[in-house]
C-alpha cells in the first residue's frame, strides 16, 4: 500500500483564529492519539496532505516528532464543505502487524449483458480487517456479463490473503436489476462515486480529541 511520509510540527496554538492562521500558513491543523499516548496537537503541510489524502486509507510516516517517525492512519478528515480544502485531520498511530479495520472501496469492472438490465450497486466501501501495513487499495468486483438477477454478496468477493470481512457474508454488495420504463437508455454499469475512507480506530478505548 502507499506510504507517504510528512513532516508534522507540534502545536501550542488552539481555537479558530489560530487554525485560520495556520491554514492561511498553508498549514493543516491535526492531532495524533493511540496507544495509550498522549494525543498529540500537530500542523501538517497542506498542499502535502491532500496528496495524501487522495489515496483511501494511505499510510503516513509522521515526521518531525520528539521520538522520531511514527506510522498512522487518517481516521477523521473534516473539509471545508463550500471550497472542499482540508481544515482538520485525526490521525490514529498503528504499528507493524497490527490489525485494524477500515473501508475498502469497492471497484467495479467490466460491463452487464446488454439488454434491460442495470447495475444497483448497494456498497461503494466495504469492512475489511487488514494489516495496518498491508491495507488494499480498493476490492475489485468483475461484473462482465451479468444478467437481470444475478446479484455478488460480500461472501463472493475475491480477497487477498490474510484479509477478512466485517461485515455478513449474505451482505448484497450488488445486482443486476431490470430497467424499470422511466429509466433512460444509459450506461448500465456507471459506478457510483466513491467517498473518503479514513481507517476505523484501530484499539478499543482508545478516545478521539480534536483541536
Amino acid at each position: 500500500m502507499p506510504e507517504v511520509h510528512i513532516a508534522a510540527e507540534t502545536r501550542t496554538e488552539f481555537g479558530k483564529g489560530a487554525a485560520r492562521r495556520f491554514r492561511r500558513e498553508g498549514r493543516v491543523p491535526a492531532v495524533l492519539y493511540g496507544h495509550g499516548t498522549e494525543t498529540r496537537h500537530l500542523s501538517l503541510p497542506g498542499h502535502e496532505l491532500m496528496l495524501a489524502l487522495k489515496t483511501p486509507n494511505v499510510l503516513l510516516y509522521v515526521d518531525g516528532l520528539s521520538k522520531g517517525s511514527e506510522i498512522a492512519l487518517p481516521k477523521a478528515v473534516q473539509r471545508d464543505p463550500v471550497r472542499g480544502f482540508i481544515e482538520h485531520v485525526d490521525l490514529i498511530l498503528v504499528r507493524r502487524g497490527e490489525k485494524v479495520t477500515v473501508e475498502i472501496p469497492v471497484r467495479v469492472t467490466g460491463q452487464i449483458a446488454a439488454g434491460d438490465g442495470m447495475l444497483n450497486q448497494q456498497l461503494v466501501q466495504i469492512p475489511l480487517e487488514a494489516d495496518a501495513t498491508n491495507i488494499p487499495q480498493g476490492i475489485d468486483v468483475d461484473v462482465t456479463g451479468m444478467e437481470v438477477g444475478q446479484s455478488v454478496h460480500a461472501s463472493d468477493l475475491k480477497l487477498p490473503a490474510g484479509i477478512t470481512l466485517q461485515v455478513d457474508p449474505e451482505t448484497l454488495v450488488l445486482a443486476v436489476i431490470a430497467r424499470s420504463a422511466e429509466e433512460p437508455a444509459e450506461e448500465a454499469a456507471e459506478t457510483p462515486e466513491v467517498p473518503e475512507a479514513v481507517a476505523d480506530q484501530a484499539a478499543a478505548g482508545e478516545g478521539e480529541q480534536s483541536g
